[in-house]
């Protein structure tokens, strides 16, 4: 599996192209930062973003673009430009078709060196370590961006088995637990009645 890592900020925006299955050692394919001028106004900020995602996808060819989940933090300008940048890669791989994957920041860490808790310090040690390179990415964005690939190629076996399960469910028009959707959508509480 290939994976374009993207952590997304409107000042510096992290790519990494990460190669491998789990289990098994990965590469590193490429791994850099889209940065554009606090003076440019917003929109030609987010085209330049966009035409730098677009030639990192051009170049590499991900299967899976794997997006840092924007959570809600103090300051709400800051959540801005990293939601309107997420959204932009968010755009790039659906326009190619490729599926995204959102991943939070603990989610990342977690995944990457066992602490949901984990500095950036530790998150760049682990991304050196585990891609075998001699020297931590910096600035630490485009090592965040590595750890969102690396921690997308370890969840997604077990993502995809949960959803092969639901979708097994679903099909085999086995009882639902009460007041959950049927095959059209209606919810039938215990006694057979439309809720």
């Amino acid at each position: 599996m290939r994976v374009l890592g993207v952590d997304p900020g409107l000042t510096r925006c992290g790519v990494g192209v990460v190669e491998g299955v789990a289990g098994r050692p990965l590469r590193m394919l490429g791994v850099g930062v889209i940065r554009t001028g606090a003076d440019v106004v917003i929109g030609d900020r987010l085209v330049l973003i966009e035409r730098g995602i677009e030639e990192w996808l051009d170049a590499h060819r991900p299967e899976c673009v794997a997006v840092e989940r924007v959570f809600s933090q103090h300051n709400v300008r800051t959540v801005m430009g990293t939601a309107q940048a997420s959204a932009v890669a968010m755009l790039c791989a659906a326009r190619r078709g490729l599926p995204v994957a959102l991943h939070t920041p603990s989610e990342v860490k977690a995944a990457v060196t066992g602490s949901g808790r984990a500095d950036k310090a530790q998150v760049g040690s682990m991304v050196t370590r585990l891609l075998r390179l001699d020297a931590p990415p910096r600035p630490a964005d485009a090592a965040d961006a590595l750890a969102l690939a690396i921690c997308h190629i370890w969840r997604a076996p077990a993502t995809n088995r949960l959803q092969r399960a639901v979708a097994a469910h679903r099909g085999t028009g086995t009882a639902r637990p009460p007041g959950t959707a049927g095959p059209t959508g209606t919810a039938r509480t215990p006694k057979g009645r439309m809720s």
